[in-house]
């Protein structure tokens, strides 16, 4: 989700790679002659923006944007440090500021709970409001799923009206240490087991202070989102399940419990020395050093240390599926999803539409995937364009990976608007695990029942708005 490394332009050069771009933009221009672009013209759009390569794709793109559509945008970018706690101020305010913003799936879950958003199908079924060649199905189907959910909680991603339509994503993977590996002749590990194995043997491997594996572990809800719900949801386990009509919470089940335990091991014998004050910029950094020989998170995240001049270990690092829990099990990823969503206080909705389908539509996405660092876009013609492939062919196992996950890539999480408060608790408990000794099976026995006395309170039959019991 964070990022902050050097943007990275990749620019075509190639005449076929100019004659494929041009024939893309005059197929895209003459659908363009079918909508009318000027609908909204004279309109000023208030849009906030995360800090983020694709906030800045989009910045570099709104004087065309204005061209295009007569459209002015006053925009704001914050760090993510920031930027959630200042999104939400403003949606709660309900005074139309933001027209725009840019969300996340787990945030979507309390906004569109809290009728703090538009939702979309009323402008993607409207052929006088949509540009004909905005194409909704070429969406790969889990990112597309993740702005959309019935406001059921306990009801999956999927279902219902579409809330938010995304920017890029990331999916959860292996990056490794390449040249190590090659120079020692290691196979990538391709269960959990194997991965235990490897990261707590490779402790020292390049020097004091070196090790295995690189995960997140701060007291935080991103700490339980990357590679260990890629690992829990993997093996099969559930946080949530619908008991005697209510939502309540899974987690002291025994699947849910060997994994936790199986996983702090991991972190004990084969992780960061100072594991509990990891977020995703330790994690990257170390990696990228050659402190850790592997890294589990992000895809973009080891991508990026990747980039030549971004890392020391840049041009060493080659990448491969999450391993999975048993051997003949489906490799796949849990996701986080990048999104436009449309406030629903606005008075802009007409131009705050023109605006989203603009900057979540194909001509866009493209640039931004092959010459700006939009480096997981949610549309599978842009993963099948030469130019773009061309880019991430500089990135070992990258496409080959991505081809073998995206098909079991989604929303892993049991939708409920106390997403933070959980997973910050849950996070909480596997500190109390790999840092006290104390024993999984109380700890996650005691996780649940705190868990469940939020969520047991929530109506879970009709769509409801969030409780104010908290």
């Amino acid at each position: 989700m964070k990022i902050r490394f050097p943007k990275v332009i990749f620019i075509a050069t190639s005449t076929a790679a100019i004659m494929l771009a041009a024939g893309f933009l005059r197929s895209a221009r003459a659908e363009d002659n079918q909508f009318d672009w000027k609908q909204a013209s004279g309109v000023k759009l208030v849009v906030m923006l995360n800090k983020h390569p694709y906030a800045d794709a989009i910045i570099k793109k709104l004087p065309e944007f204005k061209e295009l559509t007569g459209i002015d945008v006053e925009y704001t970018e914050t760090p993510e440090e920031n930027y959630f706690d200042k999104l939400t101020t403003a949606l709660a305010s309900k005074n139309g500021n933001p027209d725009v913003f840019m969300t996340g799936t787990y945030q979507l879950w309390d906004y569109a709970t809290s009728g703090y958003m538009e939702p979309l199908d009323q402008y993607l079924n409207d052929p006088a409001m949509t540009n004909p060649g905005y194409d909704i199905k070429d969406f790969f189907q889990g990112v597309l799923n993740g702005g959309k959910w019935n406001l059921k909680p306990g009801s999956p991603v999927g279902t219902g009206q579409q809330w938010a339509l995304a920017l890029g994503f990331e999916t959860n993977i292996l990056a490794y240490n390449k040249k190590y590996f090659d120079e020692k002749g290691i196979q990538v590990p391709k269960t959990f087991d194997e991965l235990y194995d490897l990261a707590k043997k490779l402790k020292g491997w390049n020097g004091p202070g070196s090790y295995g594996v690189a995960v997140r572990g701060t007291r935080n809800w991103a700490t339980i989102h990357p590679g260990y719900m890629t690992t829990f949801s993997g093996a099969g386990a559930k946080d949530f399940e619908i008991k005697d009509g209510k939502l309540v919470s899974a987690l002291d089940q025994p699947l849910p419990v060997e994994v936790t335990k199986k996983w702090a091991q991991l972190v004990k014998d084969g992780g960061p020395p100072a594991w509990a004050n990891y977020t995703w910029y330790q994690c990257g950094a170390d990696f990228g050093a050659g402190k850790a020989a592997m890294l589990y998170d992000a895809d973009i995240l080891g991508y990026f240390q990747n980039v030549p001049g971004a890392s020391s270990q840049a041009g060493n690092i080659a990448y491969a599926p999450g391993p999975v829990w048993k051997e003949g099990d489906p490799v796949g990823a849990n996701e986080w999803i990048w999104q436009i969503a449309i406030n629903s206080s606005s008075k802009n909705k007409k131009a705050a539409w023109v605006f989203t389908q603009y900057f979540t539509g194909k001509e866009h996405g493209t640039w931004a995937a092959i010459d700006a660092s939009v480096v997981d876009p949610p549309r599978k013609s842009i993963w099948e364009n030469k130019d773009f492939q061309a880019v991430m062919a500089k990135m070992p196992g990258y496409l080959d990976t991505f081809n073998a996950i995206i098909g079991n890539t989604s929303i892993k999480f049991t939708p409920q608007p106390y997403f933070f408060e959980s997973t910050t608790e849950w996070a909480a408990t596997l500190q109390k695990i790999v840092l006290s000794g104390t024993d999984p099976k109380s700890a996650m026995t005691d996780l649940a029942k705190r868990i469940t006395r939020n969520t047991s309170k929530l109506e879970i039959s009709e769509p409801t708005k969030k409780t104010t019991s908290r």
